[in-house]
């Protein structure tokens, strides 16, 4: 039997979507073990969580009907989670992220089953206690959005759509909680690439694009005074022997929080790529792919750039990970249960 470790430390969330659970784990900095400390029961399809910027909520996006998010009070010292409440969600959200004061809750829709397709971002505001309170904006967008993330500065919300190619980006006023009617002009990227997730580089210079349908990673210089978007670099997450004859279906993409490593994934091949990042001019150069779960549609690094967790939709299990402070590379370390369906992780570093 494990020892008891101290209070705090840091905790792995992980949603399981069929299994309509989230797992808590929490991480052993030292080796890498992960220890469940917990499995909380949730009333839908749990996918897309997020956590608030001061680490105290987490929340996640239920993708059956009545569309809701699920919000939770963190335990400081144990990582626990105290469900709050439910609150109603406008669609089916397959995105949400809070902006950079915690005080709203972002949502990207995408439902492309439906005809006419439904697609829409929204805004939600939070209470001091982390009650969540229904959209007080929606905004109709084109087909099948995938991801939504303020800007470092938050004044600028970037969202992005698969069916469109392209880049949306929404003024935000924080101080009343909306995004301006005048938005500013798409970033359009190749016909049928398929924009999915994004991140912004921690020193805020660029941002890197993760496309779905031919795995491509497009590097942009980010000016962060306009939300202008400038393409600077195309790369592949696809593993060299990759088989043509079969789309691309990339899917999560992450950079180690000192932004010297890009991590995407590709649910197809069942990999991993790992790129290095030049952080004079944000460039990637490729540093190799890895073999991980089946169908790896999430993963995550924790705060401290050192362990790598990915999930596979189809095996239903976690691989844990050591990252290579020089070159990047993976070594896994151990392969853990899950529950049915685990496709989204978060990771914070408690006190």
């Amino acid at each position: 039997m494990k020892k008891k470790m101290a209070d705090g430390g840091i905790f792995a969330y992980v949603s399981n979507e069929v299994s309509r659970e989230i797992f808590v784990l929490r991480l052993d900095p030292e080796s890498g073990d992960l220890t469940l400390v917990e499995k909380v029961a949730v009333t839908g399809r749990v996918m897309p969580m997020a956590v608030s910027p001061d680490r105290r909520f987490l929340y996640a996006s239920l993708r059956s009907q009545p569309f809701s998010v699920a919000s939770f009070a963190i335990n400081p010292l144990s990582g626990r989670l105290t469900y709050l409440a439910n609150a109603p969600l406008p669609d089916s959200m397959v995105y949400i992220s809070t902006d950079r004061t915690g005080r709203f809750l972002f949502g990207a829709s995408s439902i492309p089953e439906i005809r006419p397709p439904s697609s829409l971002i929204s805004v939600s505001a939070i209470g001091p206690h982390g009650f969540v309170q229904p959209a007080h904006q929606i905004v109709r967008t084109e087909s099948k959005m995938h991801a939504i993330l303020p800007d470092p500065s938050n004044r600028y919300v970037l969202a992005t759509s698969v069916d469109w190619d392209v880049v949306l980006r929404q003024i935000f006023d924080v101080t009343t909680g909306t995004f301006s009617p005048n938005a500013l002009p798409p970033v359009r990227v190749k016909s049928k690439a398929g924009p999915r997730h994004f991140v912004f580089h921690p020193n805020n210079r660029f941002v890197y694009l993760l496309n779905e349908h031919d795995a491509s990673v497009y590097v942009f210089a980010y000016d962060a005074g306009a939300g202008a978007l400038r393409e600077i670099q195309i790369a592949s997450a696809l593993p060299p022997d990759y088989d043509n004859e079969q789309m691309p279906h990339a899917a999560d993409l992450h950079l180690t929080p000192d932004g010297r490593f890009l991590y995407a994934s590709e649910r197809i091949s069942h990999t991993l790529a790992v790129f290095k990042v030049d952080l004079a001019n944000g460039l990637l150069v490729p540093a190799g792919n890895f073999p991980t779960e089946k169908r790896p549609r999430g993963f995550n690094i924790d705060p401290y750039g050192r362990y790598l967790l990915a999930v596979g939709e189809h095996s239903h299990r976690m691989t844990a990970y050591a990252i290579d402070h020089e070159s990047g590379h993976l070594t896994e370390l151990k392969n853990y249960p899950m529950g049915k369906g685990p496709n989204w992780i978060e990771i914070v570093s408690l006190p």
